[in-house]
C-alpha cells in the first residue's frame, strides 16, 4: 500500500470499491437527503437491510461506521451554502461479500479527500 492518500482513495471517487461480482451475496443502496437527519435514516436503512440479509448480529458496530461515514459526507462534501432540495444526495451502499460487509458512502463533492497531518489525539473532529 502506497503512502499517497489520493492514489489510495482514487477508486472510491469513481464509485464503489472494486469488488468481484462473483463474490457479492447481497447489495443495497439508498439516497439520503443533504440534511443531518439523514444519519438517522441511514441507520434505519442499515438495520432493515441487515435484518433482511439475516446478518444483524453486528448492527451496533456497522451502524457506528455508517453514521460516521454519512456524517463526514454531510459535513465535508456538501456545498458551503445551505443545501437545497435539488442538491445531489448522499448515497449509502451496503454490499455483503463472502466474509465481509462493505459500507460505502458517495457524496456530490468533486474534491479529493485530504489527510490531515498527525496532531492532537484529543481533537473532537478530524480523526475519522
Amino acid at each position: 500500500m502506497g503512502t499517497n492518500g489520493s492514489t489510495m482513495l482514487a477508486p472510491l471517487r469513481q464509485g464503489l470499491p472494486p469488488l468481484d461480482p462473483a463474490h457479492v451475496r447481497y447489495a443495497a443502496s439508498c439516497a439520503l437527503p443533504p440534511r443531518y437527519e439523514a444519519v438517522r435514516s441511514a441507520r434505519a436503512f442499515t438495520r432493515r437491510t441487515l435484518a433482511e440479509w439475516e446478518n444483524d448480529k453486528r448492527f451496533d458496530d456497522i451502524a457506528l461506521v455508517v453514521s460516521e461515514l454519512v456524517t463526514n459526507a454531510l459535513r465535508h462534501a456538501l456545498p458551503a451554502d445551505t443545501p437545497r432540495p435539488d442538491d445531489p444526495p448522499v448515497r449509502l451502499h451496503l454490499t455483503a461479500c463472502e466474509r465481509r460487509l462493505v459500507c460505502a458512502v458517495r457524496d456530490p463533492s468533486t474534491g479529493t479527500p485530504a489527510a490531515r497531518p498527525p496532531g492532537d489525539c484529543d481533537a473532537e473532529s478530524g480523526r475519522g
